[in-house]
């Protein structure tokens, strides 16, 4: 038997996905790809596909196929396209693990269908938990596959966690780093512009995580994504500011012990351990190295002034499709933003008016997070100025 694991990336052309690919072009002898899926970046995707010769590729704009097919004419790789193809791709058997690296609530149906497939799902996209995290892990509970977090704060987490057994937890503590706003009051906010906010201090990452990262709205994004992954309370999750970014977060157990993995902010890490897990993989990223002065400070997060964390948070604990419909008027606010038709702090005016809006359901079906998705979508579309 192969001891070769053979890698599906959804979402390849994204930050995620090509520090993926960097990994494992990295450990040949450990990874191989097998299948890559892109939305309209049909220039990456024929330049991966041709670097890593995986069996098929999904291009999501039609109007890219016949690009990527005749760029891939030379080669045995099977190439298609639309929305419909992630799901049908997913069902393959030519993968042992999928990561999923699609940005937002694109990601879900994919992800669902590699878990009704029995395949491991090394996740890197927190909305697939956010929109329908009870239908998701009881998927994966059915099919006895393992949900394995990438994100750094929920890797961090699963880290702490390993060889802890049926030791019970007291509380897990989400970091974050306040991104490039910390410290700013809501009359230097108003005034923010898109190329600001996606100027994090510590990670680089993709448009929409930046912004999120900026409101904060990704740590409330993130409080939801634990809760189903580690299957806790709302009362049990804690976010704490740490600027430094050295702590991904920690563990606290019932006896007061509290377990923490730290590292310097590199994805590559978390995405690393995720898809080599159990094994931990030698590599030359750079290490932390406490010979150089340098303080680690917490501080309580600023809920007036970034108030998506409190929204969050409240959706945290209503639970039912509220997650997913403050997911979905995200969505919509931070497009808005970035093509600069809103402001800043009008996000989380968007957010606040599409959760009053829309009706709670308290146990959706999936079906009912479809509805509730495309309702809140068009709402919050309607906010924008036209």
């Amino acid at each position: 038997m192969s001891t070769i694991k053979r890698i599906a990336i959804f979402g390849s052309t994204g930050s995620i996905g090509t520090q993926a690919l960097d990994v494992i072009a990295a450990n040949t002898d450990k990874f191989s790809v097998e299948i890559l899926t892109a939305q309209t970046n049909d220039v990456l995707l024929i330049k991966q596909a041709l670097q890593f010769n995986p069996n098929c590729v999904v291009i999501g704009d039609e109007k890219k196929y016949e690009n990527v097919k005749q760029a891939l004419a030379n080669t045995d790789i099977k190439v298609f396209t639309g929305e419909h193809a992630l799901e049908e791709v997913a069902e393959m058997n030519c993968y042992d693990m999928m990561l999923a690296a699609i940005v937002g609530y694109a990601g879900l149906k994919p992800t669902l269908k590699a878990l009704e497939n029995s395949k491991p799902v090394a996740l890197a996209n927190k909305e697939t938990l956010v929109v329908a995290g009870d239908i998701v892990m009881r998927k994966a509970m059915e099919n006895r596959v393992p949900v394995i977090p990438v994100d750094s704060e929920h890797s961090a987490i699963f880290q702490c966690l390993v060889g802890e057994g049926r030791n019970k937890i007291d509380k897990v503590i989400l970091t974050a780093s306040g991104g490039p706003f910390l410290g700013k009051k809501p009359n230097f906010l108003v005034n923010v512009k898109r190329d600001h906010a996606l100027q994090h201090p510590n990670w680089t990452m993709g448009a929409k995580v930046s912004i999120d990262s900026a409101t904060l709205m990704n740590k409330g994004l993130e409080m939801i994504e634990a809760k189903w992954l580690f299957n806790l309370r709302p009362d049990q999750i804690q976010v704490i500011i740490h600027p430094q970014s050295i702590i991904h977060s920690m563990v606290q157990f019932e006896d007061g012990s509290i377990k923490a993995q730290m590292g310097l902010p590199d994805m590559k890490l978390p995405i690393q351990y995720a898809m080599a897990f159990p094994q931990r993989i030698a590599n030359n990223f750079p290490r932390y190295d406490f010979k150089k002065p340098n303080t680690l400070s917490f501080e309580e997060p600023d809920l007036k002034t970034f108030r998506n964390l409190a929204l969050a948070t409240e959706a945290l604990k209503r639970g039912g499709n509220m997650p997913c419909i403050l997911n979905a008027a995200n969505e919509i606010a931070v497009y808005a933003f970035l093509k600069n038709r809103i402001g800043f702090l009008d996000m989380t005016e968007m957010v606040e008016r599409t959760l009053q809006k829309i009706s709670f359901i308290e146990k959706p079906t999936l079906e009912e997070y479809f509805e509730s998705d495309g309702e809140a979508r068009n709402f919050a579309a309607s906010l924008v100025e036209m």
